[in-house]
């Protein structure tokens, strides 16, 4: 067990090694993992505002990028942060003695609510830049505002609350149109809905909040100085925008449910945190006078959407009767609180002060803070100067805190992009899993982490929790790369082992069988996994000697099916005398070796079900390689055992048509040895064209020989076309037999003779039948009368000839008839031809005077000519010159040498004074030799016309240029 540690701690080693000098930047798969080396920004980044204010800041507000801030007496500030450069300054026109008490900006940064110490109160919408005063609301001391978020728009609020310094709570609208200011009155209206009490008297309503949960439930959440009320109900459909009256009804003689808290800070202040704009809330945060109430929102509770409610007690340096808390604001995971001189962070996990800034004395009092929901940016200003905080990546140590709460699921979740924390959160999950016997939660968790191998794997095995080590090399397993191999090779082999081991100690308890059944299917999925199948086949000797050791066969076989070592299945099938399981196998698998291998054994115990398998597999399997097994069980075989090898060669050969010597050969043995009346028909079947026979002749002849077959035999020499020993052989057996191989030798009728004077001789000498032997004359008209006697005896008596005799010399006589009559005709034809070249040698033709040559165009008569019976007429030496060219080599040697004889007779004498006529007479017997090679050279220059004979027909792919003369006729043209 140590050895496999140790090896497999090694493999890491080496792993991370390599991968380390591939790569000096990143996160190594194994070995460890890199901390954090940069300094990290702060969570709440501060950054002050460069803006001198030319008065006093009384308030400010802002909402979606819009600032709005009221500037010393009567001077109000507007500021688009998308645009900062380009300020709207509004004057309000208050008397002296009129202050900016509060000021409220909607969601949307549209409407803008200007309470007055004086109770009065402004309006001043983003598309005007001019106030007016809300004369219905006038005479009462805004303290908060609830908005609208589901029905207002630029123009109008929609139902809104409003909460006041005397403890009623209003519902108020306002609308502007297109072309006026303001609407008229009824398209504003004020209306008291409730009033809030506390202590049995009128408070101020601090705070107010509308939201809307699921099924159009309502929520309306309302602060005073001591205590947190939650108004619940629905508004009818379709009269949302009637308002929230209806909700308030609901209570009109009872208090809501509230939260109250002894201390009092003269007024609270409740914040919450929303994920994105127009949703829902997620959490609270309410500032009263004993600390800080926070929580989350259920929207689904019926009565109360505060749950998971905590207080955060202020602490000792926070004196509410000295410097009491002003403002409170909320994000995912803190909230802050403003004292006269400086911001504190509490995280909302823990309750801890994670962050806390000091502001300097020259800055002044800090008098608000506020946060922009939609940018989650947060706003804090003295009367002098206006800070922002930025908030970045909030969520960075989260991980840790939830952690530490054993939160784990949601540490994993905050820290998942950051793999140094995400391993510490699994090794810290993993031991807590560990420490309470959550073994198997443990090991899934440890396999996720960078710890030791070896120290993990160790603590199960004292720990003998083998069932979470396997768990644990499983995960370990699934979560290698594919280039590590080694580790893969190691954490399979002691998989293996470790199930076979448990399966061991299993099989033999009763009562574990469902748990046995459980843990075998595990194994075999284990050992079919895709992952694993690459290791599993490279090392599956391993395997084999691992299952072998245990005597597990059922999963060797189960093993060897996966790692489709059929060969190794069918082996085993054999060996336990399993043998349709085997041939089950071969056939689901048809593996062409495989059968090959394995027929041998199979065909000795079950013949037919192997023939009917190798039918099956058709053309796929070579039959010459399935003869030695049929060889094999032929020889030990019954007459109806070798009927099924018989079976499967007809297939072969009728069915698929083989055409291997080897399998003709075979089966023609099987028909000699069992079946001889099937030998002839396949015989006569194959044909008697030796060239399209498949089996070997000389074999089957000699195998047809050893078991008697004669008429086989015969039928083997007639296809070798040995007539003598056909007949021969025949005559031992059957007279007409021979007769048919007699007659086989068409073109060759001495042989054909031969043979009938054999048949003869043996019906004359043999068996002595005189009348079959005369029937052998009637039967070939080679054989005659006079070739039969010299085989009868001598006293045979003449009337058993009489009749042949008489057949014989009228035979003759009508065939002395026939020669006559071939020689008249032949005479009368020889006469016939002697005419047609006497007629012929008397044609001629008239040619006219004006008459060219078909060749060179000029006048015909001039010289030498010649007429052709098609009309042609060419000069002798204008047709010599196109005719020569195209004959063959040896006629133009001829010709030239005739053309010589010819020059050479025409030689005039070196004498000067011969008379007249000498050349005739010096020519003499000259003269006849002179005409016969001027007959000579006609027979060969005018033998056909040069442009309707074959000598035009030859020369039709005959180029017009000579090929070697092309470049020098392509020059002359340039």
């Amino acid at each position: 067990m140590a050895s496999i540690l140790d090896e497999y701690e090694d493999s890491l080693y080496r792993s991370a090694s390599v991968q380390q000098s591939r790569a000096s930047v990143g996160i190594p798969h194994s070995g460890y993992v890199n901390a954090r080396l940069e300094k990290e920004t702060p969570i709440f980044n501060k950054q002050r505002i460069d803006f001198a204010p030319p008065e006093k800041i009384n308030s400010l507000v802002v909402s979606s990028n819009q600032l709005c801030m009221s500037l010393g007496k009567d001077t109000l500030l507007r500021i688009d942060l998308g645009k900062p450069d380009e300020p709207n300054q509004v004057e309000l026109g208050r008397k002296d003695e009129a202050k900016v008490y509060k000021m409220f900006l909607d969601h949307t940064g549209s409407h803008l609510l200007i309470a007055l110490n004086t109770g009065e109160c402004l309006y001043l919408n983003r598309s005007v830049l001019k106030v007016r005063a809300l004369s219905r609301w006038k005479g009462h001391l805004i303290e908060s505002v609830g908005w609208n978020k589901f029905l207002g728009s630029e123009t109008n609020t929609g139902p809104i609350l409003v909460g006041t310094a005397q403890g009623q709570i209003y519902e108020a609208e306002i609308s502007i149109s297109e072309g006026s200011l303001f609407s008229t009155n009824p398209d504003q209206y004020f209306r008291q809905v409730y009033t809030l009490e506390e202590e049995s008297g009128p408070a101020p309503v601090c705070c107010l909040e509308i939201e809307r949960g699921i099924e159009g439930k309502f929520f309306i959440i309302a602060t005073t100085r001591k205590r947190l009320f939650q108004f619940v109900g629905k508004v009818p459909e379709g009269t949302e925008q009637q308002g929230f009256s209806s909700i308030f009804a609901m209570h009109a003689d009872h208090l809501p449910s509230f939260r109250e808290f002894p201390a009092n800070l003269g007024f609270s202040e409740i914040a919450f945190y929303t994920p994105k704009l127009r949703s829902n809330p997620r959490s609270f945060a309410w500032m009263m006078g004993n600390g800080v109430l926070y929580g989350t929102l259920d929207y689904s509770r019926p009565d109360s959407i505060l749950s998971d409610e905590r207080v955060w007690v202020y602490p000792s340096d926070i004196d509410i009767t000295v410097n009491k808390p002003i403002s409170i604001v909320l994000t995912q995971f803190h909230f802050l609180l403003l004292l006269p001189d400086r911001v504190k962070a509490v995280c909302t996990l823990n309750g801890q002060v994670v962050f806390q800034d000091l502001f300097l004395e020259k800055f002044g009092l800090l008098t608000r803070m506020i946060k922009d929901p939609t940018v989650q940016q947060i706003w804090i200003h003295t009367e002098k100067v206006v800070f922002r905080y930025h908030v970045q990546r909030e969520s960075r140590d989260v991980w840790k805190m939830y952690m530490n709460m054993n939160k784990f699921d949601l540490a994993k979740e905050y820290c998942k992009d950051r793999p140094e924390c995400l391993d510490i959160v699994l090794a810290k999950e993993a031991e807590h899993c560990f420490q309470n016997k959550r073994y198997l939660d443990s090991a899934k968790c440890y396999a996720l982490t960078q710890n030791y191998f070896e120290e993990i794997a160790l603590k199960f095995i004292e720990a003998k929790q083998e069932e979470a080590l396997m768990e644990f090399l499983i995960k370990k397993l699934s979560n290698l790369k594919p280039s590590e191999k080694t580790q893969t090779t190691l954490l399979t082999t002691w998989l293996t082992e470790l199930y076979l081991n448990w399966l061991g100690i299993l099989e033999g308890d009763p009562s574990q069988r469902n748990l046995y059944l459980d843990i075998r299917e595990k194994f075999r999925t284990f050992l079919s996994s895709p992952k694993n199948k690459d290791c599993l086949f490279n090392n599956r000797a391993s395997i084999y000697e691992l299952l072998a050791s245990h005597g597990d066969t059922e999963h060797m076989v189960y093993f060897a099916v996966i790692m489709q070592d059929y060969e190794r299945v069918v082996a085993h099938h054999c060996q336990h005398d399993e043998y349709d399981e085997a041939l089950n196998v071969l056939s689901r698998h048809r593996d062409e070796k495989l059968f090959y291998k394995f027929s041998p054994v199979l065909i000795q115990h079950i013949p037919k079900k192997v023939v009917d398998a190798w039918i099956s597999m058709g053309s796929r399997l070579d039959a010459r390689n399935l003869i030695p097994a049929l060889v094999n069980y032929s020889q030990s075989a019954s007459t109806q055992q070798i009927n099924e090898a018989i079976r499967y060669m007809e297939f072969c050969v009728y069915q698929l048509e083989e055409t291997q010597q080897a399998i003709h050969n075979y089966l023609l043995s099987l028909y000699a040895l069992c079946r001889p009346d099937s030998l002839l028909s396949y015989l006569e079947q194959a044909g008697t064209n030796p060239n399209r026979i498949h089996y070997d002749l000389k074999y089957a002849l000699r195998l047809c020989a050893e078991h008697g077959h004669h008429h086989a035999c015969v039928h083997i020499y007639k296809v070798m076309e040995l007539y003598e020993e056909a007949v021969d052989l025949a005559l031992q057996v059957d007279v007409d037999l021979a007769k048919s191989c007699a007659d086989l030798p068409e073109d060759d009728e001495e042989l054909r003779k031969k043979l009938w004077l054999k048949i003869a001789r043996h019906v004359v000498q043999e068996e002595k039948d005189v009348k079959k032997a005369m029937a052998c004359l009637s039967s070939c008209a080679l054989l005659k009368i006079e070739d039969v006697l010299p085989f009868f005896p001598d006293f045979v008596t003449i009337d058993h000839f009489k009749e042949a005799i008489c057949n014989s010399l009228e035979d003759y006589n009508k065939h002395i008839e026939e020669l006559k009559r071939e020689m008249e005709e032949a005479t009368q034809s020889a006469k016939r031809i002697r005419e047609d070249i006497q007629e012929m040698r008397n044609k001629y033709g008239s040619v006219e005077p004006q008459e060219k040559c078909a060749a060179c165009d000029f006048p015909l008569l001039n010289r030498p000519f010649y007429l052709f019976l098609c009309g042609h007429m060419f000069h002798y030496d204008c047709l010599l010159q196109a005719v020569f060219p195209n004959l063959p080599a040896y006629k133009q040697a001829k010709l030239e040498d005739l053309q010589k004889k010819l020059a050479a007779t025409s030689q005039p004498s070196k004498s000067h004074h011969r008379p007249k006529d000498a050349d005739t007479i010096s020519l003499g017997k000259g003269q006849q030799s002179r005409e016969q090679i001027k007959a000579d050279i006609d027979d060969i220059v005018a033998a056909e016309c040069v442009y309707c004979g074959e000598l035009m027909i030859r020369s039709i792919d005959k180029p017009f240029i000579d090929p070697q003369k092309y470049e020098e006729e392509m020059q002359s043209w340039l």
